[in-house]
């Protein structure tokens, strides 16, 4: 602590390099300090600290590092618990640009795998960007000293003293992760793919707020007695609620009456969520898919050949490419890569869906023959999708009852409340009988694994490495920019951050030799054992913090929207 004082007191009025001379490691009373990158200058990226706090100061119960699910639940609660302090102590200091910025990795209503916090039986480790003081580009040394030697320590000792309000904190969400994990595997036993519990509240405060609705009007969710499971748990009493088996589940209703607020619930249930979220115990499996059409979206070798094929002038659709997909190809092209990772749930909502995908009745079928119609609408090819592969699928209509005669379970949303009107929908079926034909064969066809080459992972720009994220929906890499608006399920920046420096470490590996889903595979089979670590630009210990841990999916995602990707068949 002294000699960090020496130093700033040796620079200050220097020019902003001079800041250069801080970089290391340093104990005080409570904590160590490891000053990691210094920024160039005062408008650049901030500086790179992190705070180590021995286990006798923040005194963590073992019980609480016992499982990984846990482990992550604390490190999300330490993240929180900085994250609301630190707004205190922040731009404390005057200067130029960031000066005085002292932040941290916010998260969102998920417990995600961060790199912001980590503990382990011996200490607790929190990375945080500073901003270093400055006027112009001098050095502001005095200030430097309040930030570091001051407002830092008390900080801390703020932040990292664990009172008893803190202790049954941290207890709570202990035991929220615990019945959680309970549910899940109550959920596998039982062949479920998706758990919405008995009051829980789905609608959100806006299209852009993810914390939950409030008021009188909120109804909070209720379950139709057919659906109806009780489930116990480690914590407290038995939870109650709607259980979706495996199949498919279709969601109906009238427009404005909740279908797509409980489809959206639905497939965020692939993530845990805080206390107090509103949809802590909405729980689906950890690998359901949110499928859409992406018009415009590049398509690099996939096989289609299930729902399209014959296209006109003889192009083949088993290693179809475009740098320009329709509606209806780009739909099949985000199933085929989703069930090519392995995913074991489709979720659709009619609404964001290509209508030529979706269905071809019988009028059209009658004026367009099947001869000159090269898609095979996902209604005929829906229920082979889980009988052959395991695949089950829940979808949002409104406007198509075709459907009706392929589904296990027709769930209706009635002012915000489900129904379960699988009886009716079946008489009304067998009623009025379907003149269409089914098309596309007698079985789904083939899932093709595809290849990746080295040559589309290319993250130079110029002469330095460019792998970064744009926001939440972004991602640079080299001179390419990759859109990754159509992955719904990606809810955190920092995972896209993830996502960028894991593409950069795929481009090392990748050689024509391994299918994309092994390089995943194995990119995550390192993080699970090296941590962040494993992924990080920095050398290591450095990484920036600001990274969450995103699904295997949505990285596949990722890949399958480089404009560059180049792959060869199986």
């Amino acid at each position: 602590m002294e000699r960090l004082s020496q130093i700033l007191t040796r620079i200050d009025g220097k020019g902003y390099k001079a800041y250069k001379d801080i970089q290391g490691e340093y104990r005080f009373g409570k904590f160590t300090l490891f000053i990691d990158h210094v920024q160039g200058d005062p408008f650049a990226s901030p500086s790179r600290i992190r705070i180590r706090v021995s286990q006798r100061i923040t005194k963590h119960r073992p019980e609480w590092l016992k499982n990984a699910l846990r482990q992550t639940a604390l490190e999300d609660w330490w993240v929180r618990k900085w994250a609301e302090r630190i707004g205190r102590f922040s731009r404390r200091t005057t200067g130029t640009g960031k000066s005085g910025l002292i932040a941290i990795d916010r998260p969102g209503q998920q417990i995600l795998k961060r790199a912001a916090a980590v503990v382990t039986a011996d200490h607790l480790e929190v990375r945080l960007s500073v901003g270093l003081p400055a006027r112009g580009r001098t050095v502001l040394g005095k200030q430097a000293r309040q930030m570091l030697l001051e407002d830092l320590p008390q900080l801390v000792d703020e932040t990292c003293i664990l009172r008893e309000a803190d202790f049954r904190s941290i207890e709570a969400r202990m035991q929220l992760v615990d019945n959680q994990q309970a549910i899940r595997e109550e959920m596998d036993r039982n062949g479920w793919v998706s758990f919405v519990a008995d009051g829980s509240i789905l609608p959100r405060k806006s299209g852009i707020n993810d914390q939950p609705l409030r008021g009188e009007s909120v109804i909070p969710f209720r379950t139709p007695p057919s659906f109806k499971v009780s489930i116990a748990v480690p914590h407290g009493a038995p939870i109650t609620g709607m259980a979706i088996p495996r199949g498919v589940t279709l969601i109906v209703g009238g427009g404005y009456h909740g279908k797509s607020t409980l489809l959206k619930a639905i497939e965020r249930g692939v993530y845990h969520h805080i206390e107090g979220d509103g949809r802590e115990y909405v729980l689906t499996v950890p690998d359901a898919v949110k499928i859409r059409s992406e018009d415009g979206r590049r398509v690099e070798k996939v096989n289609i050949s299930p729902f399209i094929s014959r296209l006109p002038f003889g192009r083949a659709t088993e290693r179809f490419s475009t740098d320009d997909a329709s509606g209806s190809t780009s739909q099949a092209a985000n199933i085929m890569e989703s069930l090519e990772m392995g995913c074991s749930c489709l979720l659709m909502d009619e609404d964001t869906s290509a209508t030529n995908f979706m269905i071809r009745d019988a009028r059209m079928q009658a004026l367009v023959s099947k001869g000159k119609e090269p898609i095979t609408p996902f209604i005929d090819k829906v229920r082979q999708l889980y009988e052959e592969k395991g695949v089950s699928t829940i979808l949002v209509l409104g406007g198509s009852g075709d459907y009706f005669d392929v589904a296990d379970h027709v769930i209706m949303m009635d002012h915000y409340t489900p129904c379960d009107v699988t009886e009716e929908a079946k008489d009304i079926a067998r009623s009025y009988q379907l003149a269409r034909k089914r098309e596309g064969g007698e079985s789904f066809g083939e899932v093709t694994p595809r290849f990746p080459l080295a040559e589309g992972f290319d993250a130079h720009k110029g002469r330095k490495e460019k792998a970064d994220a744009l926001g939440l929906d972004t991602i640079q890499l080299g001179t390419g920019r990759i859109d990754l608006s159509a992955l719904e399920q990606l809810v955190d920046p920092s995972q896209t951050r993830a996502i960028a420096q894991i593409l950069r470490v795929l481009g090392e590996k990748v050689d024509g030799s391994k299918s994309l889903r092994e390089l995943i595979d194995e990119v995550f089979a390192e993080l699970k054992q090296q941590g962040f670590d494993a992924i990080s630009p920095y050398r290591r210990g450095h990484h920036p913090g600001d990274l969450a841990l995103p699904r295997k999916l949505e990285v596949a995602g990722a890949v399958n929207r480089l404009r560059s990707l180049e792959v060869r068949g199986e």
